[in-house]
């Protein structure tokens, strides 16, 4: 009797690999996927890779891509002002962070007391800040699947900033219930990984929420 053939994936089948719509479903490794660079990607979409599966998803709206853009400039003017500010190495706008065999595309990266510019593909970021998409299937995964995953990849504080209640929910290491910090749209959020760091909530909320009212 032959042996049972395993389905090929599909993109080693390919000479170059490329990533666009038709790319959802697509089985890949890792390292296949860490290899495509950004000029062989279609900037419409953005991609996860989810135990193995490539995960084709729509490109941010303005009104996460606003406030994203709002905390970098937040984040750059405390690294360079700061008296404090040399303890934030670098901040980026969507990086892919490996967690475990899963390849997660979030929407900013913090990496803090590294003393040095990070390898992006073997630092751990010490924080990971996402914005949540309208519908459920986007609140279960930022709120719960990434949470799992980040906060037990060696990520030390996970942001999600929620424009639809005007919160924001800061989940920090180790993975506990009640480690979990909620803040309001009249607070402002401080942390020991960025001292002096001041992060006002309402500034960023209004960023984001100027977009959905531009579309009512």
């Amino acid at each position: 009797m032959s042996a049972l053939l395993q389905p090929p994936s599909l993109a080693t089948s390919r000479q170059k690999l490329l990533l666009d719509a038709d790319s959802n479903g697509l089985l890949m490794s890792p390292e296949e996927f860490l290899s495509i660079g950004a000029n062989d990607t279609d900037s419409r979409f953005r991609y996860e890779l989810i135990h193995g599966v490539v995960i084709v998803s729509p490109a941010v709206s303005n009104a996460e891509a606003d406030p994203n853009e709002d905390l970098g400039c937040l984040l750059r003017r405390y690294q360079d002002e700061h008296p404090q500010g040399s303890v934030l190495d670098y901040t980026a706008y969507e990086r892919d962070v490996r967690v475990g065999d899963n390849i997660r595309r979030c929407d900013r990266a913090i990496w803090i007391g590294l003393g040095r510019q990070p390898e992006m593909q073997t630092d751990v970021p010490s924080i990971v800040v996402e914005f949540v998409s309208p519908g459920r299937r986007s609140f279960l995964r930022d709120y719960v699947e990434k949470r799992q995953e980040y906060l037990t990849a060696g990520i030390q504080e996970y942001w999600v900033i929620n424009r639809f209640t005007r919160s924001m929910h800061v989940f920090v290491a180790p993975l506990s219930d009640d480690r979990e910090i909620v803040l309001e749209e009249l607070d402002t959020y401080t942390t020991p990984l960025l001292p002096g760091f001041e992060l006002p909530i309402r500034r960023i909320m209004a960023k984001a929420v100027r977009w959905d009212k531009s579309q009512d």
